[in-house]
């Protein structure tokens, strides 16, 4: 008898599992917009170096620029952030720029200034540990008319498809409660439930990080690969700001997460595609599109053209393998990379950068480690030049190079900006990756390959095993 009862325990959790992996899309996840002709478009970045004594120097613009924005806006603000709190874990507070204090601040005041302002936040429900806890900004935010939503996650394929077949036979229907915590926070203060962890272990994620606003009678959007979390602020991110079409694109993609928890944004619809683009193009991507964008432009570099990626995690297979034959065919390939050492005052094991960078590099790619002292080189961005001076392509935003992220688990947008490399975010987009891979003692801001180059074979494996299974956080 048991043995039979077993077995089909087993046959359901499986079949569940597998289910919860292939299971239809959301309408509107995973789309490539329309290129559209953009005359307003920033390239922008927070950055850190360290002097010949050892001290860090930041330079940051990110989140001056969205704030700005956000002082501007009369109609509508959608914002939505993967991680948006003041948790700060093992670091130093003191010196954490606390940036979900000023977002919250910036909403709250400019909807008290204009009583009549749409401002809707989107965010994941990690921030509230699935639950688990009340953050007092978010109570904040709702006291003041602002929409919060909190992403509906179940809506998403599974990215820990061994955990989260069980999740959704059991534990999923028993709710969570901000009241009832024991175990201790291990992102933040207080205690959550058992049930805040179970959560935790499906791995999704609404990792989207983007503002929409209204710009007088047009519309402006920022896409970026920052989060307003304080203990993140130390961190190098990038960012496009632009204006136009591309803009109500952004909002549309918003307007279907939101409507997930029954809540509708209003503003314009997306325009129509343009028949014919000419001088910088941008388009919107989300999900599998990013990948599929990058994809295309690694496949089409050849001899003597030259592609730079800055990337936080780099463990995707399939973007893996097209560098290296990207490598064979001539182009010049560099890869700027974090040493995945470092997560808010914990240590990580350097996967999976340390046994990709390797492999990289017999490949006879360029590798570099970013210079960091605690915080993170957080970028995700991949720049192709072409050597027939054809026009350049830059792919950025939220998404790292990993299956969770490309392959449609998380939720995720970047962005896709063609045109001449003498554009000005073009142009500034190479500065920026030229000022990161060109270190000095006077200013150091990357490290050589062979500084860190200790990966073990039992790494090599445990990277293969947790890209491929999902049992890992990136």
């Amino acid at each position: 008898m048991w043995p039979w009862i077993v077995t089909a325990v087993l046959a359901v959790w499986i079949a569940m599992g597998l289910w919860q992996l292939v299971k239809p899309l959301p309408k509107g996840v995973g789309l490539a917009w329309p290129a559209h002709s953009v005359d307003e478009v920033r390239f922008l970045a927070d950055e850190s170096w360290f002097d010949a004594r050892g001290e860090r120097h930041l330079e940051q613009a990110i989140f001056d620029e969205m704030l700005a924005l956000i002082g501007q806006a009369r109609r509508l603000v959608v914002v939505d952030m993967f991680l948006f709190n003041d948790f700060a874990g093992a670091s130093e507070a003191d010196s954490l720029r606390p940036l979900s204090t000023e977002l919250t601040h910036a909403l709250v005041e400019q909807k008290r200034r204009h009583p009549n302002l749409e401002a809707v936040v989107i965010s994941d429900p990690l921030n509230t540990l699935y639950g688990g806890i009340e953050p007092d900004h978010l109570e904040v935010l709702r006291h003041a008319g602002i929409t919060v939503v909190l992403t509906d996650l179940d809506r998403l394929r599974a990215s820990n498809p061994l955990w989260s077949g069980l999740w959704h036979l059991g534990p999923r229907w028993l709710g969570n409660s901000a009241r009832a915590g024991w175990l201790p926070n291990a992102l933040g203060p207080g205690r959550v439930t058992l049930r805040s962890y179970l959560a935790l272990l499906n791995f999704n994620a609404n990792h989207r990080k983007t503002l929409v606003v209204d710009r007088g009678d047009g519309w402006a959007g920022l896409v970026t690969s920052a989060n307003p979390h304080d203990a993140s602020s130390l961190h190098g991110n990038v960012a496009l700001r632009f204006e136009g079409a591309a803009a109500l694109d952004l909002l549309a993609s918003e307007r279907t997460v939101a409507a997930w928890s029954g809540v509708g944004l209003p503003g314009p619809r997306p325009l129509p595609a343009p028949a014919n683009v000419e001088g910088p193009r941008l388009q919107l991507l989300t999900e599998g599109a990013i990948r599929d964008a990058l994809l295309t432009a690694i496949e089409a570099s050849g001899k003597g053209d030259r592609l730079d990626l800055a990337v936080f995690y780099l463990a995707h297979r399939g973007v893996i393998e097209a560098l290296k034959q990207a490598r064979q065919r001539g182009a010049e390939v560099r890869a700027l990379l974090d040493l995945n050492r470092d997560a808010f005052g914990l240590e990580k094991g350097g996967i999976p950068n340390r046994p990709v960078g390797r492999e990289l590099v017999e490949a006879g790619i360029a590798v570099r480690w970013c210079a960091t002292r605690g915080e993170q080189c957080h970028s995700k961005l991949l720049l192709r030049r072409p050597a027939n001076g054809s026009e350049a392509e830059l792919i950025l935003g939220s998404a790292n190079f990993t299956r969770r992220n490309l392959d449609n688990l998380n939720l995720e947008t970047s962005v896709r900006l063609l045109g001449d490399l003498d554009s000005p975010a073009l142009d500034e987009a190479a500065a920026f990756f030229e000022r990161r891979w060109h270190s000095s003692p006077e200013r150091t801001t990357s490290e050589p390959f062979a500084d860190f180059d200790d990966t073990t074979t039992w790494q090599r494996v445990r990277y293969r095993i947790m890209e491929a299974t999902g049992l890992s956080t990136f």
